[in-house]
C-alpha cells in the first residue's frame, strides 16, 4: 500500500509539474503579445496594465506553486525512511530469536 500511495504522489507531483509548465508558457504567450500591444502606443497600458499585472501574478503563483511541490517531494522523500513490513518482520523475528536464546 505504502508504494501505491507514493506512485500515486508522484504521478500527481509529475501531472502538477506539467500543468504549471503548460499554464507558465501560455501566460508568458498573452504577457509578450501584451507588451507589444502596449509598446505601439503607450496610452494603451492604462486599458490593459491590470491585465499585465495579472499576467505577472500568475506567473508569481506558478513559482510559488513550484516551490511547494518540490519541499512536498523533499518532505515525503524524508520521511521515506520507513521500513518495509517484510524488513520489519525480519527485525522482530531476529530480536525474538536473541531473546529465545538467551542473548
Amino acid at each position: 500500500m505504502e508504494q501505491k500511495n507514493k506512485k500515486d504522489f508522484e504521478s500527481l507531483v509529475d501531472e502538477a509539474i506539467k500543468n504549471i509548465r503548460e499554464d507558465r508558457g501560455q501566460t508568458k504567450e498573452l504577457l509578450k503579445d501584451l507588451v507589444k500591444y502596449i509598446a505601439t502606443d503607450e496610452h494603451r497600458h492604462k486599458e490593459v496594465g491590470i491585465t499585465a499585472a495579472k499576467y505577472v501574478e500568475t506567473l508569481q503563483r506558478s513559482n510559488e506553486q513550484l516551490v511547494k511541490i518540490a519541499t512536498l517531494k523533499n518532505k515525503n522523500e524524508a520521511n521515506n525512511t520507513d521500513l518495509s513490513e517484510h524488513e520489519r518482520d525480519e527485525i522482530f523475528k531476529q530480536l525474538n530469536e536473541e531473546v529465545l536464546n538467551g542473548r
